[in-house]
């Protein structure tokens, strides 16, 4: 099978494959996947093996990977959150950019470029990788991390900044032959159409989006909901390119408007199959799209600018760093992932270049220059170590998307899940909570509880409850092949989480400890206990001698549990017969253990 246009199946293949290889191969060396996607693209582009010779409509589907994660990264930053942040993000984030765009510019003037073109080639290369530092953040767990949130204050600012840059490349044009004006002008229907585009997005954000998710949920459609997860990214970042703004930006405007959504896991969950497949495949494109042959060619002026640029701009990077008051490990730790170019810099070169600023060549070997950087990052990362998890603190692992924590995932939040979170609520414990009920989620939000919507079968919704980071997991849904298959799945992928399962029976109990649960409650067992005591207590028994004897249940139904586990349910069954009144009391439950009061 192959195709006249576009990417054919053998093709598809070795992309598939060389992502497979390269990912295990790097992570497995301690460099990341983000150097394996780059080095794997270099090995199968134009300039490796020929696997594929036409990069660029690669990278262009490819970018979509990058909309996706600025969606995701989104939804992550509530409304709230994003106004406590204006100062990183305006202050930090401008002192940074401004700055290494004074000083990069200047490097280009002082080695002899005229002012306009190393303005561009600077300020391109200021517009760090989005794409690379995130999936680096992503991999070391530290995206959440107070340290984390800045770099991304930082990165929401320099994708901000491509729309005046771009603005500010038609004022830099020079004058056209034969004219006596500048060639540049403020495009008054782009602005109003850009405006108009945000504003519009902003509209059907707010009081749309969520309808419709929740009338795809109340239908449980659950292939309508991943589409319509796909159409509000891809429909926000085309409405925000059509208004000649970023795709990006777009699609995380899209996802601030749904972070304070109850659909925002699952929604997290849906996207990110697609998002990690197509980030990968962006890393690929870029390994792709560097030109060997104008490196081979420009080898002394690459080199030069790589460590040139690379070099003030981490510089500056340590220096605004300090002076906003972090300390030197973290200042240390954002240099080295900031230091490299981005891929917003291809979209203002090629802008420069339609413009007259920059010549086609230049163009090629700035890309190129962009294109190494990005390499060499998480190379030196990745040398230097100085990203290690391990180096956290114990409140910043437990820091959640949030900000708020989360130290707790309920799952379930029935009739059993809302009792036992009261505990958890009653001491100050921050509390992350799924389930699949709309109607219950709409009550739940009218008493003031903060109720997801998610299907805890699935482990992408959990880990984007923040079951990664929780202590404790309360499993209390009401289905018992729901509860095995999520006790199943957090005790195989989240090992160090606590488990306490909700079971419904005796039968029950026994499949979620072999399941791993850590700690399994009958509800009818224990509500059967709490109902005998006070009986007891109005016939005048002493207080001492009901608490002994609730000891003795309890100590010989765990015995009974152990020997059906050991040999099947009627050598439980006999033992809880056969034993003497003074040990026990009489056996309440039928001789058929298949009823469903022997199964309690």
């Amino acid at each position: 099978m192959s195709a006249e246009h576009g990417v054919s199946l053998a093709e598809i293949v070795v992309l598939l494959a060389a992502a497979v290889v390269s990912a295990a191969l790097f992570k497995r060396l301690g460099l990341g996947a983000v150097l394996g996607y780059i080095a794997a693209g270099v090995a199968i582009g134009p300039f490796g093996f020929r696997a594929i010779t036409e990069p660029a409509a690669m990278l262009h589907a490819a970018e979509l990977g990058v909309v996706l994660f600025l969606f995701v990264i989104g939804l992550e930053m509530q409304p709230g959150k994003l106004w406590q942040m204006r100062g990183q993000i305006f202050g930090l984030g401008t002192a940074q950019v401004g700055l290494c765009a004074i000083v990069l510019a200047t490097v280009g003037i002082v080695t002899g470029y005229p002012v306009s073109a190393s303005f561009v080639a600077g300020a391109g290369f200021v517009l760090t990788s989005t794409a690379v530092v995130m999936q680096m953040l992503e991999e070391r767990g530290e995206r959440v991390t107070p340290a984390g949130q800045r770099i991304v204050s930082i990165l929401l600012l320099e994708d901000l900044m491509i729309v005046p840059l771009l603005a500010l490349v038609s004022f830099l044009a020079p004058i056209a032959p034969g004219t006596e004006s500048f060639s540049g002008s403020i495009h008054w229907k782009s602005v109003v159409i850009g405006a108009s585009a945000i504003v519009g997005l902003v509209v059907v954000g707010h009081y749309l989006l969520d309808r419709m998710f929740a009338l795809l949920a109340r239908i449980r459609a659950r292939e309508a909901m991943t589409a319509a997860a796909l159409l509000v990214v891809l429909g926000a970042a085309y409405v925000m390119e059509v208004g000649g703004l970023s795709m990006a930006m777009g699609a995380f405007v899209a996802g601030v408007l749904l972070s304070r959504s109850v659909y925002r896991h699952q929604l997290e969950s849906d996207i990110e199959p697609f998002r990690s497949l197509l980030l990968g495949l962006f890393f690929l494109a870029i390994g792709m799209s560097l030109q060997l042959d104008v490196v081979a060619e420009n080898w002394r002026t690459v080199l030069f600018y790589v460590f040139a640029y690379m070099f003030f701009k981490a510089v500056v990077i340590y220096l605004v760093a300090r002076l906003f008051g972090a300390s030197s490990h973290e200042a240390a730790e954002r240099m080295l992932l900031m230091a490299q170019g981005g891929e917003f810099a291809f979209v203002l070169y090629a802008a420069a270049t339609q413009a007259g600023i920059l010549t086609a060549q230049q163009n090629a070997v700035l890309s190129a220059i962009i294109i190494v950087s990005m390499v060499l990052t998480p190379l030196l990362v990745g040398t230097a170590g100085l990203l290690r998890s391990t180096g956290r603190s114990v409140e910043e692992r437990r820091q959640g998307p949030d900000g708020s924590g989360g130290r707790a995932v309920v799952v379930g939040f029935g009739r059993v899940g809302q009792i036992a979170s009261q505990y958890l609520f009653a001491r100050g414990h921050a509390v992350s909570i799924i389930d699949t009920d709309v109607e219950m989620i709409d009550v739940a939000t009218d008493f003031g509880f903060k109720v997801f919507y998610g299907d805890g079968t699935r482990l992408s919704v959990l880990r984007a409850a923040g079951m990664e980071d929780a202590e404790v997991a309360l499993v209390c849904v009401d289905s018992p092949t729901d509860a095995i298959l999520i006790t199943s799945l957090i005790k195989s992928e989240f090992p160090a989480t606590r488990l306490i399962v909700r079971a419904n029976d005796r039968r029950h109990r026994l499949a979620l400890a072999e399941a791993g649960a850590h700690e399994q409650v009958r509800e009818t067992f224990e509500s059967a206990l709490v109902i005998g005591q006070p009986a007891l207590r109005i016939l005048g028994e002493p207080a001492a001698d009901i608490e002994r004897l609730t000891t003795t249940l309890r100590a010989r139904d765990d015995r009974r549990l152990a020997l059906e586990k050991a040999g099947g349910t009627e050598a439980g069954r006999r033992y809880f017969t056969d034993k003497p009144v003074e040990e026990a009391t009489p056996d309440p439950a039928p001789t058929d253990p298949s009823s469903p009061a022997a199964q309690g």
